[in-house]
């Protein structure tokens, strides 16, 4: 079976870390440091290097997030349920905001 690649700007490196996994990781990062769900899967180093590299993308991808269908956002690995997905990206879009005003 050939892997989904997301069809938008970026969206093979984000295929690369998976959609939940970068938003769990960012929302560790930015907003709580004791969230560690990102920390579960076995490429844990290659992904933190895609996200370091991505980083000019990342508002755009939480964006992208918002828009994404749940069923295929709950099928992470990393035991967040889509609606917890979308409430961290949202957290993060906002304190984004508020970081650039």
């Amino acid at each position: 079976m050939a892997r989904h690649t997301f069809s938008f700007n970026g969206g093979k490196e984000l295929t690369t870390m998976g959609a939940s996994w970068f938003v769990s990781y960012c929302y560790h990062e930015h907003l709580d440091g004791t969230h560690m769900n990102w920390d579960s899967v076995l490429t844990v180093k290659n992904r933190i290097s895609a996200y370091y590299k991505t980083k000019y993308l990342h508002k755009y991808w939480l964006e992208q997030v918002l828009e994404m269908n749940n069923y295929n956002l709950n099928k992470n690995t990393i035991n967040l349920k889509a609606t917890e997905i979308k409430n961290m990206a949202e957290k993060l879009l906002d304190y984004i905001a508020k970081r650039n005003t």
